[in-house]
């Protein structure tokens, strides 16, 4: 198997950033980490090696990014807009950076997303966002508006709502999202939510997936068995969605 590591100073985010490639041709999937994961964890928990047969046959090229979701999200020490904004100059990095370095590997012309758990998160709202740049998304694990806090996880922006958060909620924006141009991309794309039957963002996936089917935006949504929300799943979920 084809693997590069990269590694630049990153104009948008004012550091180094990181990322692994992994194929040599195929639909360009933008692999998102977990919650405060790294961009080299997807290869140690098996899954890139789960992939293995699909990435040799030319089918996918997997670019795993790095997240600075400590930097973000996960940043208690920063006021909720100083997280809000440092995700927005990762979104720049990602879009500015990362897509075209991505276009200069890849000439398929097939740009995917994926994540799981806060890597869904990452791979559906950029997908939504900019619908245009991407033919598929898929979500497993993940929760599509961080400003609820299910079970034991909490509210991301600590009750903090403005329109900057509003419009980087997939579950808040997309019902009431009426521009002609990004519905009819979002329609467009492949959708693909998973989540385990017994995990806390079940109810948020549901009615995400109900929220996209009223808005005419076609997704596939599957329910797995116990909690679903491991390597060990993931494993299994990313051969069949990817």
């Amino acid at each position: 198997m084809n693997r590069e590591y990269h590694k630049w100073y990153s104009e948008r985010l004012e550091r180094e950033m990181e990322l692994l490639v992994f194929g040599h041709t195929g639909r360009a999937v933008l692999f998102f980490p977990t919650r405060m994961a790294r961009f080299y964890d997807y290869e140690n928990w098996g899954i890139v090696n789960a992939l293995k047969a699909r990435i040799d046959n030319g089918e996918l090229q997997l670019f795993c990014v790095d997240s600075i979701d400590r930097e973000s999200f996960y940043n208690p020490q920063v006021f909720p807009a100083v997280r809000i904004a440092r995700h927005l100059q990762y979104e720049k990095y990602l879009i500015e950076e990362v897509i075209p370095m991505i276009r200069l590997k890849n000439n398929s012309g097939y740009i995917e997303t994926a994540g799981c758990s806060m890597g869904a998160y990452h791979a559906v709202n950029l997908a939504m966002k900019y619908p245009w740049l991407f033919k598929k998304s898929v979500g497993i694990s993940g929760r599509y508006d961080l400003t609820k806090g299910p079970g034991d996880f909490k509210d991301l922006l600590d009750g903090h709502h403005n329109e900057t958060v509003y419009f980087n909620m997939p579950e808040q924006y997309i019902p009431n999202l009426n521009d002609h141009f990004l519905l009819n991309a979002i329609r467009s794309m492949e959708v693909i939510l998973a989540v385990g039957e017994t995990d806390p963002f079940l109810p948020g996936n549901e009615d995400f997936s109900k929220k996209l089917w009223e808005k005419g935006i076609a997704n596939q949504f599957h329910i797995w068995e116990s909690n679903a929300h491991r390597p060990h799943y993931w494993r299994k979920m990313l051969p069949i969605y990817l």
